[in-house]
């Protein structure tokens, strides 16, 4: 890399995974700055992460911050909520059972937001509070365009800007994205009863209706509905949706009380025809996304950061033309099961058909009940080996 570049590593988005990237990049050595405009609305969403990504974020320092305002999740559960005749049997899966003392933690969105923020500012970190406008490979440097006229030069580029990524756009690579019939609700509530650390998945004929705890007696919630139901939902009285949600819950956690105001995403997948070109690797929602289920999403998205980091590391500058490709390499297989396994699991909740039902419960009831597949499945799921002191992130 030529003296006079202004940065080694450039990260275009302010997300959660941007801003993780940022922070990760510039604790591994590298001369970093993070092109990030904050939001000026909360987000009331919260993030299921699995221990290895809770490892990632201690080793930026991050989880530290934040730790108290998380909750456990010690048990994972599915329950099938449809009224169908083929329903799937009640599956629950527990960390004990593969010597965790939890599989992970939920956190709200803004709380974790917050602290990378404060992280950047604590660590120094360059942070240009605008939008990029342009992207351009010169062959020995890529150069990236600001809302405010200012252009940026960087040896690597990590592209988090989301689903409409300006950079995937520019460095020519495609992508496919599709949508369902579906959109969720999110919020926060008080209930009256313990949710002892158990996060459960009812299916239903719209899609999954998730509780995941938060501390004290309190949950967040992710309910998917049918489009056209959002503004009837959202518009009944705070009483009558507290009603519903506890009747969507089959009354497991006693008496509701909403106590952040109700949000509503549509639902949507996406996935990159390639994860990496040249010096550019698309990192979270930029390379992929899917429906809230089995809280995988961000998890996914902290396992792209790592790898990336671990590119630029292993590619020196001289060679940084190429770490876009080594990067697709290296995240192709986990990427794209998880987004197919994601989108082809919600649409078995979608359909009516009989033979696709029998054997989503088939497959739900051999998970839970054969000792090693259930093993199996508790391991990819939280992506992680028998012995966790071994764990890299």
């Amino acid at each position: 890399m030529e003296k006079d570049l202004q940065f080694e590593v450039l990260v275009v988005g302010g997300g959660l995974a941007g801003l993780s990237a940022a922070i990760a990049a510039h604790l591994a050595g590298f001369k970093t700055a993070v092109i990030a405009k904050k939001s000026d609305t909360d987000d009331e969403r919260t993030t299921a992460l699995f221990m290895p990504s809770i490892d990632f974020l201690d080793k930026i320092g991050i989880w530290q911050q934040i730790e108290t305002k998380t909750e456990a999740l010690q048990t994972m559960r599915i329950l099938d909520g449809t009224k169908r005749i083929i329903r799937s049997r009640p599956a629950s899966f527990h960390a004990n059972e593969i010597e965790l003392d939890q599989f992970g933690f939920n956190i709200p969105n803004q709380v974790l937001l917050d602290a990378l923020f404060a992280k950047l500012d604590e660590l120094k970190i360059t942070r240009f509070d605008e939008f990029a406008t342009d992207y351009v490979d010169k062959g020995d440097i890529a150069t990236v365009s600001l809302t405010n006229g200012g252009v940026l030069k960087a040896g690597h580029v990590i592209a988090a800007d989301g689903r409409r990524s300006l950079i995937r756009e520019k460095v020519g690579i495609k992508h496919k994205a599709w949508q369902y019939h579906q959109k969720a609700i999110v919020l926060s509530f008080k209930h009256s009863l313990s949710h002892q650390n158990i996060s459960t998945e009812f299916h239903t004929e719209k899609g999954p209706f998730t509780q995941v705890p938060l501390p004290g007696k309190r949950s967040s919630l992710v309910w998917a509905i049918k489009p056209e139901e959002e503004a009837e939902i959202l518009g009944r009285p705070l009483d009558e949706l507290n009603q519903m949600v506890e009747q969507n819950l089959h009354s497991t956690l006693g008496a509701v009380e909403i106590d952040t105001t109700p949000q509503c995403y549509p639902l949507s997948s996406l996935l990159a025809d390639k994860f990496g070109r040249g010096r550019v690797m698309l990192v979270g929602e930029a390379g992929h996304a899917f429906p809230p289920i089995g809280a995988q999403g961000l998890n996914l998205g902290l396992r792209d950061v790592i790898t990336a980091i671990e590119c630029i590391s292993v590619n020196d500058t001289e060679h940084s033309a190429g770490v876009g490709e080594a990067y697709h390499r290296a995240r192709q297989l986990d990427v794209i099961t998880r987004t197919f396994g994601i989108d082809m699991f919600n649409r078995t909740l979608l359909t009516s058909f009989l033979p696709v039902q029998l054997v989503r419960s088939g497959v739900i009831s051999a998970a839970s009940n054969v000792s090693f597949l259930k093993q199996l499945v508790m391991r990819q799921g939280a992506q992680v080996k028998k012995h966790t002191d071994k764990i890299a992130s």
